[in-house]
């Protein structure tokens, strides 16, 4: 028969307020995986926000026989209702090229900054063929 011999903390035992400083150790590393992690995600939705602004203006601009700046203009009101996760967008504003046969509409600016100091510049260009006539 096996007998178990259990050993007794004492209160003097040297392991008292280890869990404080454990987590004051850890306590940085988590945070900046948190904001980190929430800062990956304002990219991507600033990413996101600025190609449906392109598509938009590119769904706009490609009708046939569209106004000059439909486009842009389209685009940009997306852009004023979608919030802030896109930031500077309107400096230059949104540009769409267009020719006899396509459209293309780029919508630039910053994401959302949750780290102070970090900036991420977005770019996201949507490319369409306009409506047009042809013969058969």
């Amino acid at each position: 028969m096996v007998t178990a011999i259990r050993h007794h903390r004492l209160p003097d035992d040297g392991e008292r307020g280890g869990n404080p400083v454990e987590l004051a150790v850890a306590m940085p590393a988590i945070l900046i995986l948190l904001f980190g992690s929430i800062q990956v995600a304002a990219v991507f939705v600033a990413r996101s926000t600025a190609l449906n602004a392109a598509q938009s203006g590119v769904n706009a601009q490609r009708l046939h026989q569209a106004p000059a700046g439909a486009g842009e203009e389209r685009a940009a009101r997306f852009l004023t209702q979608a919030g802030d996760w896109l930031v500077d967008w309107d400096d230059p504003g949104p540009d769409c090229a267009v020719t006899a046969t396509d459209v293309t509409c780029t919508v630039t600016g910053r994401s959302l900054s949750i780290v102070p100091g970090v900036s991420f510049p977005i770019r996201q260009t949507a490319h369409g063929t306009a409506e047009r006539w042809t013969a058969p």
